[in-house]
């Protein structure tokens, strides 16, 4: 029960934060938010209990290793090696499920096959027999997710969707219902477990086939979304405990039965009597018969009821439901007036696509969601009734979209101000392309030392695809400038942009302005000289700033080397971690000179903390390299791809890594160690090359990607690599 998992749940776009949030109050550890999905790890015990009480949650993986994939043949070769047999019983069933991204192995059902004939073949050889396929129940199904030239095997322990709750009937259903986990992600974006919980009522005019309903009843009644349903992926699993899974059921079962007990008011109604049919035999399944009331009528002419204020949530028709936009908008505007009108101090929540704005509805929007109800995109937003009414613009007058740029950004800062302050971080990322519109990164620098008290924004435009028009992608981008000033109080001339476009080689490092200014700002306690205006990046990588304070952690009496060292944050960083001496190896003299900058400022100089302008390429195959003596503690943050004129080849993460580990460990004390970072996304470890060259590398990025980045975790990789 307490041996550590490496667990993995999948969910829709744009919940990512919110099944962090709910994996942790479940117990998860390590909880990490990554695109349409969170990793995170814990016992058996939480892994099931994210399984039965996850309301958000796609899937629950657990992985069981990383192995090589460069080819079909290599993944079936590092498959059939997997102890398989402690899984599944030869007499048992599986099914593989395979999806690729930038892998030799494009063709998923042939990558499935591959790993379902490595599997089966591993029995046949054990014991002269083999499991049979069920692709529907199986008793063990295998996740491999294929990136680049590796696969990470997990096992299923979910085995279908856990949206699928079991109160729906298959093929029984409105057109293009609303999935369950992302309803109730609806309900959570709107506060609804707080309304419950004052006894605020629940209301869906619209309610198709009672999805939303439903949903908040069961969070109202703290029911578990998985209580009903009848197969688990886990169920034929050998690593299976039955003990504690039953203990989970049994404690669902009793917080049920007190939790419907007290259910606050819930009513759904709908215009079209199909519908109230499907949805009534969705309420009934789902054990909520007589606690939610669902009726046929006219969304516009409905009334508050209860004692407390409580919540209106609409799933309207949209995107390919839509068909008459002018309908919708009208049908929107009338239930608007109604809200308005009858349900002072309620909360409205609404899911729409963009053919069919929520501003039609003419209510105050305080907060808008970006989601994807399966291929569709979708907004929620969430309103207030108390508020005046907004006007319902027409086509001549739209609704400005840098108010919604300014929304997010405002929300944004509201909530990592928080963070930061209780973190005593003072520069760190606000918006990183949260709404694909406005593809950008913000990052809010404040002054300390001689620019105590200023405060200035850093804006990095992303390249738009070309399927973006050019005229569009720029009107955006000054939609972006223009909002900054007002939503985050700073002056016009304290926001800088850069545009950031694919770079080759050093071109990154290119000056963009030749204006030399320099402003003061600190981290853990230290100053650092940024360049807001000079370079596409300002001297500063916010996200190495966990890496920075771990090397500071571990520099204590410890002789400490940086390579590829930029502007020498992390030699800063160690020396103040006390560190006796530094070394700082860089190809720029820019920014070596800018390394002896931060230095000065925090009071580090002196014969300890030396400097060498140098490709570090060929520094390391040099003799010059080992007189400087060994080192206790070396950072290497390599480029992803270089050619500079001044090396003698060019050089490429992915290809040389080994290469290079191989002779910075030769400048390894026999106890060093060296943290190696690199921003390849695509970067996979070649832990085979390393153990040939007596290396091996621990995974550490996870616990390096800081908050204010979170909603972006493969900004970059970390790992620590040692001698075996």
């Amino acid at each position: 029960m307490n041996i550590p998992l490496t667990l993995f749940a999948p969910c829709p776009l744009g919940l990512e934060a919110l099944l962090a949030e709910e994996l942790r109050s479940l117990g998860a550890q390590n909880v990490r938010a990554a695109r349409a999905g969170v990793s995170f790890a814990g016992d058996l015990a939480t892994a099931y209990r994210a399984c039965l009480w996850s309301r958000l949650a796609a899937r629950v993986l657990v992985r069981i290793t990383e192995v090589p994939a460069g080819s079909a043949e290599e993944l079936y070769d590092s498959v059939v090696a997997l102890p398989w047999e402690e899984h599944v019983s030869v007499d048992g069933t599986i099914a593989v499920e395979f999806t690729s991204s930038r892998s030799p192995i494009t063709h998923t059902k042939y990558g499935a096959l591959k790993v379902k004939d490595a599997i089966v073949d591993r029995f046949r050889e054990l014991e002269g027999r083999r499991p049979n396929v069920d692709t529907v129940a199986p008793d063990l199904r295998v996740n491999v997710a294929a990136r680049s030239r590796s696969a990470v095997i997990s096992i299923d322990l979910a085995g279908s969707a856990l949206h699928r709750r079991g109160y729906r009937e298959q093929g029984m259903q409105v057109e293009a219902p609303l999935k369950e986990n992302l309803a109730a992600a609806v309900l959570m974006f709107a506060g609804w477990p707080q309304i419950a919980a004052k006894g605020g009522g629940f209301l869906d005019p619209m309610c198709g086939s009672g999805t939303l309903a439903i949903e908040a009843a069961l969070m109202a009644g703290d029911v578990a979304p998985g209580i009903l349903r009848s197969y688990w992926g886990f169920d034929g699993w050998l690593g299976h405990n039955a003990d504690i899974w039953d203990g989970l059921l049994d404690n669902a079962d009793d917080r049920a039965e007190v939790g419907r007990e007290n259910m606050p008011p819930i009513r759904c109604r709908d215009i079209d009597p199909r519908a109230v049919s499907l949805a009534g035999g969705c309420i009934k399944r789902a054990g909520l018969e007589g606690l939610v009331i669902v009726e046929q009528a006219d969304a516009r002419r409905i009334h508050p009821f209860g004692d407390t204020p409580g919540l209106v949530a609409l799933n309207p028709p949209y995107g390919v439901r839509l068909g008459d936009s002018a309908a919708a908008h009208e049908l929107f505007g009338a239930t608007g007036e109604v809200l308005r009108d009858r349900f002072e101090g309620w909360r409205v929540v609404t899911i729409t696509g963009q053919e069919a704005p929520a501003t039609d509805f003419g209510l105050s929007v305080d907060q808008t969601y970006e989601v994807y109800n399966g291929a569709i995109p979708a907004l929620v937003s969430v309103m207030d009734t108390s508020a005046a009414p907004v006007v319902i613009p027409d086509e001549a007058t739209p609704v400005p979209a840098e108010s919604m740029f300014a929304n997010r950004l405002i929300k944004n800062s509201k909530r990592l101000s928080k963070w930061a302050c209780k973190a005593d971080v003072s520069c760190y990322r606000l918006y990183d392309a949260d709404m694909p519109e406005f593809s950008a990164a913000v990052d809010l620098y404040t002054g300390a030392g001689p620019d105590q008290g200023r405060r200035w924004v850093h804006v990095a435009e992303y390249a738009p695809p070309r399927s973006i028009d050019a005229d569009a992608a720029k009107r955006r981008l000054a939609e972006i400038v223009e909002a900054i000033p007002e939503a985050m109080d700073v002056q016009p001339e304290d926001v800088f942009l850069k545009v950031r476009r694919r770079q080759k080689g050093s071109e990154q490092y290119v000056r963009q302005e030749s204006r030399d200014v320099f402003n003061t700002v600190s981290e853990s306690g230290l100053l650092f000289a940024v360049n807001l205006s000079d370079y596409l990046d300002t001297g500063l990588f916010l996200d190495h700033r966990p890496t920075r304070e771990l090397l500071r952690a571990e520099s204590l009496g410890k002789r400490f080397l940086n390579l590829f060292a930029y502007t020498g944050a992390a030699t800063v960083h160690a020396a103040a971690g006390g560190a006796v001496s530094t070394l700082t190896v860089d190809m720029s003299q820019t920014y070596l000179d800018w390394a002896e900058r931060n230095m000065r400022l925090n009071g580090m100089t002196g014969a300890a903390h030396t400097r060498v302008r140098a490709d570090v390429i060929t520094w390391l195959r040099t003799a010059a390299a080992r007189r400087n003596g060994l080192f206790d503690l070396i950072f290497c943050d390599p480029p992803s791809f270089s050619n500079s004129k001044r090396m003698d080849a060019s050089f490429d993460v992915q290809r040389d890594h080994v290469k290079l580990l191989s002779a910075v460990a030769g400048l390894l004390a026999p106890a060093g160690e060296i943290l190696f970072s690199d921003n390849l996304r695509t970067f996979a470890m070649d832990h085979a090359g390393l153990a040939e060259e007596g290396l091996v590398a621990t995974d550490i990025t996870p616990s390096t990607i800081p908050e204010d980045f979170a909603r972006n975790p493969r900004i970059h990789n970390a790992w620590r690599v040692r001698r075996v």
